[in-house]
């Protein structure tokens, strides 16, 4: 693997400013929200214009063809009396549809003001929320609703608003939970310190956060309310009017004489159920999605990148892949939402993996390796962004792929070994259902076949016993068993290459030494590696190249031998003198003091400045690109050919000290 001969190491910031975008435009590009949006369309237009498009009146009787099936004459047949089932649909749906309308109405006005009061301002007034909640818990809402048709007769209006304010504790206490978690963020807090009256405050920041638990609810509660307004209607005590429930009830009398009745009058409350759940979940997601991306890209000050070294990055996202190789990064750039603002997390991250090849990624934690991996394909967590750079797979830029493009190479052509064995593995499932899951999907094979392939995997990955590992849950498993079986997952397409993210960490020595033969058997049949470790002992058994990250950079890359006999940057050197298994008996053993400073705290300049020996003037000014120090060898540091020398004859413990 070769890297570009100078990569410039830039500071390209934060995300480009962008339009907030909004939540229509995010629902429209979910095909199951546009196409229940247009089933609700549908619904309420017919309902709206039923005299119109109804050739009868939801009381205009055919004597001669009731109980009839569906006709030229009536669209969806007849039934008692010959009532026109069509128009007792489009007619009843008004009255339905308005009876729903209050009891959200209702729901909304009693239950929003009190979950948000209660979550925002807590004490007293919070108790006093939640035990009311508690009692309406404790009434049957259908017993209450009954009663109040028994002094309302055949008055669904009362029933509805009655349902409403019961269901309405239900929603203040939903609202009020996540009230209380926006409560706590840290642009409330900021709000609050500056003035802000709370009615603003709450309108402004607490509201639009709540948003998306409040839509999910009223969707669930209008299809509540759609069932509760049938099941009136089939009891007989709802309105005397057509509406979706009498027809219900009409249709449940004459099952035997005309069973069609159930088809038009149970399937448009399905169809609106399901609607109207598509439209709760959709909105949902796309205000999430609305809010992450607007915090995306809301660049912070501290990342705001120069006109110097936009350009920079203009000319690093635009470089090629490297000839041969199976994956080329070039100047990958991510930002996360980190305390309610875009922040620079891994920056101008370049490297290569050529098929078959084991490439490590090493350094501190939070010095952005495992972000990096996952950005890789697509797999950042809420809010996190590639904002510059280019991730090329086989030939196909992945920052330009689509989701169902990338969900095609995850998986299948790309193994994922998780370092945290039994947290990736479902509690309710056995072992070999869940490797046998992943084979069907990629391979397509019967359900016989998937099992059959998992046990194979499971022998490949030197399980003993393979039949009781496949029926065992994940809790009857120890870590390295844990371990083996996620390795069996990801090798269960025959993946071109595995990411595997510290996979022998909290693993005893002896499973670490069976871990590291399979990861060397996989790569000597061909598959590439990319391992993201703490351990230089296994990088150099396994790799053939390292890359040193801090503090979201890479600050060397080079092939094992060289780097490990002659590093050339301080941090590299720093690493390799604070490895156990380099101490000399009867000496202490050199440690590097201090800690890798978070993304918003990284200083101008090299960001190892703060502690490295070798720290100067021109360290604190400027970005320091990665140069080439010998061929295939790059770092970056400005005293890159001084570099090892001189931290190689400081004497211990110096590695700890600030430069001045």
């Amino acid at each position: 693997m070769s890297g570009p001969a100078v990569q410039p190491g830039t500071q390209p910031g934060a995300a480009r400013p962008q339009a907030r975008p909004g939540i229509a435009r995010l629902l429209l590009r979910r095909p199951a929200v546009v196409v229940a949006l247009a089933v609700l369309a549908v619904i309420v237009l017919c309902a709206a214009l039923a005299s119109v498009i109804s050739p009868y009146g939801p009381e205009q009787q055919d004597l001669l063809h009731a109980l009839k099936g569906p006709s030229a004459s009536h669209w969806l047949g007849t039934g008692e009396l010959g009532l026109d089932v069509f128009a007792r649909l489009v007619f009843g749906g008004r009255v339905t549809l308005t009876v729903v309308l209050i009891a959200m109405v209702v729901y909304l006005a009693c239950g929003v003001p009190l979950g948000i009061l209660a979550g925002y301002k807590g004490g007293v007034f919070d108790w006093l929320v939640l035990k009311s909640a508690d009692v309406a818990f404790a009434v049957p809402s259908i017993i209450v609703t009954l009663a109040v048709l028994a002094v309302f007769s055949h008055n669904e209006t009362a029933a509805m608003v009655a349902f409403g304010l019961l269901g309405a504790p239900g929603l203040a206490r939903v609202v009020r939970s996540a009230a209380m978690g926006v409560r706590q963020e840290l642009f409330v807090r900021a709000a609050i310190t500056s003035g802000l009256k709370d009615g603003v405050i709450i309108l402004r920041h607490v509201l639009p956060r709540v948003a998306g638990v409040i839509l999910v609810q009223v969707s669930v509660f209008a299809a509540t309310a759609v069932l509760m307004e049938t099941g009136l209607g089939f009891l007989g005590v709802g309105t005397k009017e057509s509406s979706w429930g009498s027809l219900v009830g009409e249709a449940s009398r004459n099952i035997g004489l005309n069973p069609w009745l159930l088809v038009p009058s149970g399937g448009i409350i399905i169809v609106f159920v399901l609607a109207l759940s598509t439209i709760g979940d959709g909105i949902r997601d796309a205000a999430e999605e609305a809010h992450a991306a607007a915090v995306v890209r809301s660049p912070g000050r501290r990342q705001a990148p120069s006109a110097t070294q936009a350009a920079t990055a203009a000319v690093t996202a635009g470089q090629e892949p490297t000839e041969g190789a199976l994956l080329s990064v070039r100047g990958l750039t991510v930002t996360l939402p980190m305390a309610g603002r875009a922040t620079v997390t891994v920056r101008d991250v370049t490297f290569d993996v050529m098929p078959g090849e084991a490439v490590g990624i090493v350094g501190e934690s939070g010095c952005g390796k495992s972000i990096t991996a996952s950005a890789l394909f697509g797999m950042l967590p809420g809010g996190g962004r590639v904002t510059a750079g280019r991730v090329f797979f086989d030939g196909q830029d992945l920052t330009k792929a689509s989701p169902a493009a990338l969900r095609a190479i995850r998986g299948a052509r790309v193994g994922w070994i998780s370092q945290d064995p039994i947290s990736s593995l479902d509690p309710v499932y056995t072992a070999g259902a869940q490797v046998a899951q992943v084979v069907r999907l990629h391979t397509g094979c019967s359900r016989k076949e998937a099992k059959r392939r998992a046990l194979e995997l499971f022998a490949l990955v030197r399980l003993p016993d393979p039949a009781r590992v496949a029926k065992s849950y994940p809790h009857q498993l120890s870590g390295g068993m844990a371990q083996r079986v996620g390795i069996a997952a990801a090798l269960a397409a025959k993946p071109d290459i595995i990411i595997a993210d510290e996979p022998t960490t909290a693993l005893d020595v002896t499973v670490q030494a069976e871990i590291l033969d399979l990861l060397r058997d996989l790569r000597a049949g061909g598959t590439a590696i990319l391992l993201i470790t703490h351990n230089w002992g296994l990088l150099a058994d396994l790799c053939s190249r390292a890359v040193v990250m801090y503090a979201g950079e890479v600050v060397e890359e080079s092939p094992i031998t060289p780097i490990v006999r002659d590093p050339a940057h301080p941090y590299t050197q720093a690493l390799l003198r604070s490895d156990p298994h380099r101490g000399r008996r009867g000496q202490p053993l050199p440690s590097l003091e201090g800690t890798v400073p978070a993304p918003p705290d990284w200083p101008v300049g090299c960001h190892f400045q703060g502690r490295c020996p070798l720290a100067a003037a021109a360290c604190r000014t400027a970005a320091v690109p990665l140069v080439a120090v010998a061929p295939g060898r790059f770092s970056r540091c400005l005293l890159a050919g001084q570099a090892t020398t001189v931290v190689q004859a400081a004497p211990a413990g110096t590695g700890g000290q600030d430069g001045g």
